[in-house]
């Protein structure tokens, strides 16, 4: 990066954070109702899809808990850990465009692919692997006698949570936030810059080698099905991309390590300098031409003595 990008890019916190904020204020506005729409997801309850005695027989794995990958860890490495390294190259560069639109674009591809979730989730009604324990802890079943659906025993919450195997929450917020991360770095360290380091790839790989055990740590502990855990990963996938290309070019492009806001600014001060070379020039030329020299003068008048006998001439400046 030239000097003169380097100056462009001191755009801290305290200068133009407050600008930058109100500037976005409808996004993060939002952001909130998302927000308060997936709360209100989680709330309500899904669809209680008909589950026979025969169908009963697949969601009988045992249920453990707790799991794996709990719940409260998820916005940790899937938020707070992108976060952290945003603030880290915040710190280095000193770019409050950078850390905006990280920060902004990584809370809506968590929070959209939370909202696409949790709607899935309580439309589908889909059963989980372990439904059989979480219906009847003490493993004796009962069936409603009229129409053979299942009439369970169990604890209401273990219940509820029941009917919410598809898609994968873990992995679609897995996907999503660490996805974004992988965009993220992927641009700053030019992974693709045609020069063969093919270690960057194994950095950029990284948060999603770590979203990929997180799925699978839900088929493990029988939380989820395969194909659940599959399409959550895809939409969180998705969604990320869509999400990190709203605010950042392609990685492979010549700026993929800035924002789509500074390359715009960078655009709009490169023309107002060449606007202001163009007026400088222009100022000198005039300032000459009003103040000529002694040669200047005899040469004027030589031409002046000459001018109706010479054809007319364009000039270029």
């Amino acid at each position: 990066m030239s000097p003169r990008e380097s100056n462009l890019v001191r755009h801290t916190v305290q200068s133009h954070g407050a600008k930058l904020a109100r500037l976005h204020m409808q996004d993060w506005l939002i952001l909130v109702l998302l927000a308060g729409i997936d709360g209100g997801l989680n709330i309500i309850e899904p669809f209680h899809r008909y589950i026979s005695s025969d169908l009963m027989t697949d969601l009988k794995y045992p249920l453990k808990i707790p799991d794996t990958v709990p719940m409260w860890a998820v916005p940790v490495y899937a938020v707070i850990l992108p976060c952290l390294v945003f603030l880290i190259y915040y710190h280095r560069r000193k770019d409050v465009y950078d850390l905006h639109h990280a920060v902004l674009g990584l809370a809506y591809s968590v929070l959209v692919t939370a909202v696409i979730t949790d709607s899935i989730k309580d439309a589908v009604g889909r059963p989980r692997p372990n439904f059989y324990f979480r219906c009847f802890p003490d493993g004796i079943a009962v069936f409603n006698p009229n129409n053979g659906d299942v009439m369970c025993t169990g604890d209401r919450k273990l219940i509820k949570e029941g009917y919410k195997s598809f898609p994968s929450g873990h992995s679609a917020w897995s996907f999503a936030g660490l996805g974004f991360l992988a965009w993220y770095l992927s641009g700053k360290i030019k992974v693709f810059d045609k020069r063969g380091h093919a270690a960057k790839i194994c950095i950029v790989l990284i948060p999603y080698l770590f979203a990929a055990l997180v799925a699978i740590s839900r088929v493990d502990d029988y939380w989820h099905h395969w194909t659940d855990v599959f399409t959550g990963s895809m939409l969180g996938f998705v969604v990320s991309s869509i999400c990190y290309l709203q605010f950042f070019p392609f990685p492979n492009c010549n700026n993929g390590w800035a924002t789509h806001a500074f390359i715009r600014m960078m655009e709009e001060n490169s023309f107002e300098c060449d606007l202001q070379e163009i007026e400088t020039t222009q100022f000198r030329h005039e300032n000459r031409r009003d103040r000529p020299t002694p040669v200047e003068e005899i040469s004027g008048r030589d031409r002046d003595r000459d001018r109706d006998h010479e054809p007319c001439r364009i000039i270029a400046f």
